[in-house]
């Protein structure tokens, strides 16, 4: 029985989208863009998922831009604004622990002249919106901050920190991924203070290949991508229809049980924590009010890469940080005081309302056994 914990890294797509995903390709296949009745029926696909997720967040459709991804989206939320604003004001304030969509990029426009602000946690491991705004000034035109570490889980105060950065800079843009947090936990535009909200279709049992970005009415963002006139000309190249109506077929379903499902998850967590709790060696590392949907654990004195296989010969698939970085360490655990043989050895479980205590039973005996025979 295959038991699959990596879902921070991806999710099974729901029969919903992969139904709409199936339509647009065998039944509405034209080309949005295309003046004849083909393309006006994939056009209203995409307008209808369009709705949807602006409805979801609370937004006008009109603000949601579609993208191949999270990375694209954050790449156009960090490099449009900063050509729209960062003529005169050359400085960019980000969190520490950032995806490496954002990281990596603000480390790209650092080396083209902007000043790049990295704030870290406390010594608490808590970030505070203050230490925000102390890093602000009236040379910032940029402050992006992630809702949910994809590592961790810690839910880092975006409402709090926004609102406050706009009190004594109202020109700042403010950009949040919302890669884990949209629909898991609310994620609302006006109510979090964000002109620029970054999401992906395969963190929500959409498809690969298909992200959002919201740009709030009045922000400027510049194209990074050019070519004809789609998405406004914000985002250039003919839409992923298939994937956008997957996209907007998954926020459809989920998007009425967010509570239902963070409570059914948060249960989750708590039955799994408790079977952790049993396992000599095993330390957790998430913060007790982060995500429920990521759990991030040490199997102390056992490397990761070594235990994740041992647990894959079991058919149970957890992960040992970003599935982005490919295996190697990010420096987030680090941030977070996580640090040397605990961070080589961090497992990442990433659990979703489908997720069985039967599969956790089984994730939990198989991890004892691995702590057992795994060497080194």
């Amino acid at each position: 029985m295959e038991v699959y914990l990596d879902n921070a890294a991806t999710t099974k797509p729901c029969a919903e989208a992969v139904a709409a995903a199936v339509e647009a390709m065998t039944e509405k296949y034209g080309n949005p863009s295309s003046l004849h009745r083909a393309g006006l029926d994939a056009q209203l696909l995409v307008d209808d998922a369009r709705k949807a997720i602006a409805s979801a967040i609370g937004a006008d459709s009109g603000n949601i831009y579609f993208t191949s991804g999270a990375t694209e989206s954050n790449n156009l939320a960090l490099r449009g604004a900063s050509a729209a604003y960062g003529r005169k004001r050359k400085k960019i304030v980000i969190s520490a622990v950032e995806h490496a969509s954002v990281e990596e990029t603000a480390a790209d426009l650092e080396a083209k002249g902007f000043e790049v602000v990295r704030v870290s946690p406390r010594e608490d491991g808590r970030y505070y919106a203050a230490d925000f705004v102390n890093a602000c000034d009236d040379d910032t035109c940029l402050v992006s901050m992630m809702y949910v570490n994809n590592e961790t889980g810690y839910i880092l105060p975006v409402k709090e920190t926004f609102s406050a950065v706009k009190r004594k800079y109202p020109d700042i843009i403010t950009h949040t991924d919302c890669v884990q947090a949209f629909m898991k936990l609310p994620v609302k535009a006006n109510t979090m203070c964000a002109d620029l909200i970054s999401l992906s279709g395969h963190k929500i049992h959409g498809g690969k290949g298909v992200g959002a970005l919201y740009i709030k009415k009045g922000v400027r963002v510049l194209p990074v991508v050019t070519g004809g006139k789609q998405e406004k000309g914000i985002r250039s190249g003919t839409e992923s229809v298939p994937m956008i109506a997957a996209f907007g077929a998954a926020v459809k379903k989920l998007s009425p049980t967010v509570t239902e499902r963070y409570e059914k998850v948060s249960g989750l967590k708590a039955y799994l924590l408790d079977k952790l709790s049993g396992i000599e060696g095993v330390t957790v590392n998430s913060p007790e009010d982060g995500s429920p949907y990521v759990v991030n654990i040490s199997a102390v004195g056992k490397r990761s890469e070594i235990m994740l296989h041992f647990l894959e010969s079991r058919e149970i698939y957890v992960s040992s940080g970003s599935a982005c970085s490919k295996g190697q360490q990010s420096g987030v655990l680090g941030q977070f005081g996580i640090r040397d043989k605990r961070a080589d050895s961090a497992l990442r479980i990433s659990m979703t309302a489908e997720t069985t205590e039967a599969e956790l039973d089984m994730f939990c005996e198989a991890l004892k056994e691995g702590m057992e025979k795994v060497r080194g």
